[in-house]
């Protein structure tokens, strides 16, 4: 019997494998109960090329100090400053891995937030 965390890996793999073989670069986003991370890897998946996360110290005062980065608003942040940073880097093109976790609720805020930012995927 896997347990949850076994079981959201296990999903997670099968996504990178997929994305992988395209070649693509990835948007990868992790949540925990207190925050939101979202990071632009390269293609080969060898080097991260722009991260956010409500654990910087300009987020957390955005959301108002601490323990306020684990809802929707503080996702949609994140979303929308991966966004920026990635256009800045030169990247227009992701493929979104949402490491398991059910496209819903945060995960779905940041990726809306990323989109309406002009990151396609």
């Amino acid at each position: 019997m896997l347990t949850k965390k076994e079981q959201r890996l296990r999903r997670a793999r099968q996504t990178r494998i997929r994305i992988a073989q395209q070649g693509a670069v990835r948007l990868s986003v992790n949540r925990t109960n207190q925050h939101i991370y979202a990071n632009v890897i390269s293609g080969d998946g060898a080097k991260v090329l722009v991260s956010a996360s409500t654990v910087e110290a300009e987020v957390r005062a955005q959301l108002g100090g601490a323990g306020k980065g684990g809802n929707k608003a503080a996702a949609e942040l994140i979303g929308k400053r991966i966004a920026e940073k990635a256009k800045a880097a030169g990247i227009e093109k992701v493929a979104f891995d949402r490491s398991g976790f059910a496209y819903h609720g945060r995960i779905k805020a940041l990726a809306d937030a990323a989109r309406a930012a002009g990151l396609q995927f």
